[in-house]
């Protein structure tokens, strides 16, 4: 399944923003990569570059290709709403989102690859699809076997001091979770400006 499999630390060093988890490279060298690299950082920016980044911070953010970027926008677009929430509700409703939301990934590049190597059940049936989006009432969980429950487990252990969202739960006894209902905006802070995203498509 195709992926963005480049550098991430550049990727956090050209936005300044840490989107793949915790940086050590951005706490050493805050500004961009490369040579030119601290002095890019004072360069004026035009309104389409600036509204451009912020798309390419959320798209590489969640971990999606452009095309499916590009769809995901659309579906945003065609339901009723406002479109900038909407889009991120679709962003965090994706099942390997959901899988980090709840503490199975310590980042959302680790919870995909949980999904992908078929570690997830869905309402009792396997699903390794990490842009499955999930609906209210969606019983996630860890398949039985002895293999995917000590990953789980290794994984809860590296992300036990994450608050967990309240529009998912997780019973880590049970290895099971459930998605409550769609996140509201106000609990999800994407790092970026997705008013910007709906005026780069608009235009």
């Amino acid at each position: 399944m195709a992926r963005y499999t480049g550098p991430t630390e550049k990727i956090n060093r050209r936005f300044g923003v840490a989107l793949f988890g915790p940086s050590k490279a951005l706490e050493r060298r805050p500004y961009g990569p490369g040579q030119h690299g601290a002095r890019s950082a004072r360069s004026k920016k035009s309104d389409y570059s600036v509204m451009l980044g912020e798309k390419q911070k959320l798209r590489l953010q969640y971990g999606l290709l452009e095309k499916q970027f590009r769809l995901t926008f659309a579906e945003a677009v065609r339901r009723r709403g406002v479109t900038g929430d909407i889009l991120i509700q679709l962003l965090e409703l994706r099942l390997d989102n959901v899988v980090y939301r709840m503490g199975l990934g310590r980042t959302r590049r680790a919870a995909r690859q949980f999904v992908n190597h078929g570690h997830i059940l869905v309402n009792g049936k396997r699903c390794d699809i990490p842009s499955y989006s999930c609906k209210q009432g969606d019983k996630i969980s860890v398949a039985t076997s002895p293999a995917s429950r000590q990953l789980a487990l290794r994984m809860l252990e590296q992300t036990s001091h994450t608050p967990l969202m309240d529009w998912v739960t997780f019973d880590a006894d049970q290895f099971t979770g459930t998605v409550v209902r769609a996140p509201e905006r106000s609990e999800i802070d994407p790092q970026v400006n997705e008013n910007l995203v709906v005026e780069l498509y608009s235009r």
